[in-house]
């Protein structure tokens, strides 16, 4: 049975984030179960892109603050790393909070970069991933609790795809295509090439709605830790009562007989699961119905059954971003218009999840539409 704990912690106030930290691990035998003196401790946050800390985009920085001081005191050495979705690691840890506490606490930034690729015996045979991820002695994981349109929600094992170095994650959500499945496939041989030591989540103030980038803040007031990514995501799906049929990750995980990956399978410590519920937490637009329908098909009606992107045109400021990060190169720039080729469009949802204007919205086919009224 994998364990996950969950902790009571209402607001990020320093010293009442560090006692909920340490109540969090105490069940899991604390910090020093997890680093020994001298060993290099790696601290994955999520830092998609340059936004403050009160939009709920990127980890708090008192959530790495207290993660940090937990670390020197069992004596390892901290380093903070990732690889942001848009801007450099520099700048979004700068916008986002953790490069200040990185320096209060003398914790190094480290770029993710210098790809090493691995020999995978999954369906991926060769992966890529930054060498300071693989060369740390230890990785404590630390996601933020949010909605996510491609995947409905990105959690423990989502954030450790921040692990492949920049270009390569477009080329990875290219081969997935508009297969949420092979996606979550892709994901859970990342997190098995390279597990986490510990997995921390910051769901004191979750996104809700239109996740990962651009949804709104939804006060939850949870931590949750374990050393099973995979269960860890199972219990905070199960707290935000998401559909089991839109948790994409967790039926892969369950076809690859991947531990952790049913509720029934995991022990809950900490505060009652009952009490850690959250109601009337909104998903994003884009979970779609998985139809079964033969992939040609689907392909020649795919407007109807499916939601894709469609630029507001009073939002968008013309940046490129989404021009830039799109896996396919299928959106291109004509004056003050974005034209988007939705006969190749993948509906990754990559454009509106690094927009930083929040300015690609969705449309739904009208099957889709149709069909959500039945379900």
């Amino acid at each position: 049975m994998s364990t996950v704990v969950i902790e009571k912690v209402p607001v990020y106030e320093r010293e009442e984030v560090k006692r909920g930290m340490r109540r969090l691990l105490s069940p899991l035998g604390g910090m020093a179960a997890f680093v020994k003196p001298g060993e290099t401790v790696l601290l994955k946050p999520n830092l998609l892109a340059a936004k403050r800390p009160e939009q709920a985009v990127t980890t708090h920085p008192e959530v790495l603050r207290a993660v940090t001081e937990l670390v020197l005191e069992a004596g390892g050495i901290p380093l903070v790393g990732d690889s942001p979705g848009v801007g450099g690691l520099a700048r979004v840890a700068e916008k986002s909070g953790l490069a200040a506490v990185a320096r209060e606490t003398g914790a190094k930034l480290v770029e993710f970069e210098d790809p090493v690729e691995l020999p995978n015996a999954g369906l991926f045979k060769r992966i890529a991933l930054a060498r300071p991820y693989l060369e740390a002695d230890r990785v404590i994981n630390l996601p933020k609790l949010k909605t996510h349109g491609m995947m409905t929600m990105t959690c423990a094992v989502k954030n450790l795809f921040g692990a492949v170095v920049g270009p390569e994650k477009a080329a990875w959500h290219l081969r997935a295509g508009e297969d949420r499945a092979l996606f979550a496939r892709i994901l859970l041989e990342i997190y098995l090439l390279r597990k986490p030591e510990l997995n921390i989540v910051d769901a004191i103030v979750a996104m809700e709605g239109d996740g990962p980038g651009s949804g709104d803040p939804r006060q939850v007031g949870l931590l949750l830790a374990g050393v099973n990514p995979v269960a860890v995501d199972v219990v905070a799906a199960h707290l935000l009562g998401i559909p089991d049929r839109l948790l994409f990750l967790e039926h892969a995980a369950r076809k690859m007989g991947i531990d952790g990956a049913a509720i029934d399978g995991v022990t809950v410590l900490g505060c009652p699961v009952a009490e850690a519920r959250i109601a009337g937490f909104k998903l994003p637009p884009t979970s779609d119905v998985q139809w079964g329908l033969p992939r040609f098909l689907a392909r020649r009606i795919r407007n109807l059954v499916t939601s894709y992107p469609v630029p507001d045109a009073d939002l968008c400021e013309r940046c490129g971003i989404c021009r830039d990060a799109c896996p396919p190169g299928i959106i291109e720039m004509d004056g003050k218009t974005l034209h988007i080729d939705y006969g190749k469009c993948i509906r990754c949802f990559c454009c509106r999840e690094l927009c930083p204007k929040g300015a690609m919205g969705v449309k739904e086919g009208l099957i889709l539409r149709i069909i959500k009224k039945f379900i």
